[in-house]
């Protein structure tokens, strides 16, 4: 599998994750305190909204660059 089709594919899952979910979340885990036996964690939710065009854009060009041929 050459560079061609991995980026082809990563676009297409990114621009389905977009049109899908309308953006990209991941979820941040921090130790706030650590005291011997004693731990305190926060979770933080970040996103990072991506507008349904640009989804479309990156699904498409995934797909544009899997159907072109190799030279």
């Amino acid at each position: 599998m050459g560079t061609k089709q991995i980026a082809a594919i990563l676009l297409i899952v990114v621009g389905l994750v977009s049109l899908l979910l309308g953006g990209i979340s991941w979820t941040r885990e921090e130790t706030v305190l650590d005291i011997g036996p004693l731990k305190a964690t926060t979770q933080e939710r970040k996103t990072v909204p991506l507008p349904p065009i640009i989804g479309g854009l990156l699904l498409a060009g995934g797909v544009a660059l899997l159907l072109i041929k190799k030279r």
